[in-house]
């Protein structure tokens, strides 16, 4: 396989990636959340989640993965969500939501990470969504579940 097909390779991944921010943010807004893209390609140790969302005095830091069976979420990008929301979010914890989203064909599953896990450091070294999955994501009066 040469260079050229690495790059495109690379370039899909993105854009399947960046496809299912998207939807995501208008699955957000139409359940009347204030949502957006972070529109940063972030690898560096900047504490940014792939989108953002505020709905009365809740906020949610999602990472979002796009999959056809199985997500994988690295530890680094879960901390990322905690600092993000630790750092820059000057709200009660109980209000505040670190999520991973994954996107795998129709289906959706979320989960919702705990925060008494990052504090005691106890984050696996990655978070692994199956599309048999249930999610454990469903703020009250929200309407949203893992299978919509």
């Amino acid at each position: 396989m040469g260079k050229s097909a690495k790059v495109g390779d690379l370039k899909n991944w993105r854009r399947r990636g960046f496809y299912s921010e998207m939807v995501l943010v208008k699955k957000l807004q139409r359940m009347g959340y204030n949502a957006v893209r972070v529109p940063v390609s972030n690898p560096s140790g900047n504490p940014l989640p792939d989108v953002f969302a505020r709905r009365g005095e809740h906020v949610y830091a999602f990472e979002v993965k796009n999959a056809s069976y199985y997500a994988y979420f690295p530890r680094k990008q879960i901390d990322k969500l905690f600092r993000f929301l630790d750092q820059l979010i000057p709200l009660h914890r109980s209000c505040k939501h670190a999520v991973l989203a994954a996107h795998l064909g129709k289906k959706w599953v979320f989960r919702q990470m705990a925060w008494e896990t990052w504090e005691k450091n106890e984050i696996a070294d990655q978070e692994r969504i199956l599309k048999r999955d249930k999610g454990n994501f469903a703020p009250a009066r929200s309407g949203m579940t893992s299978n919509d």
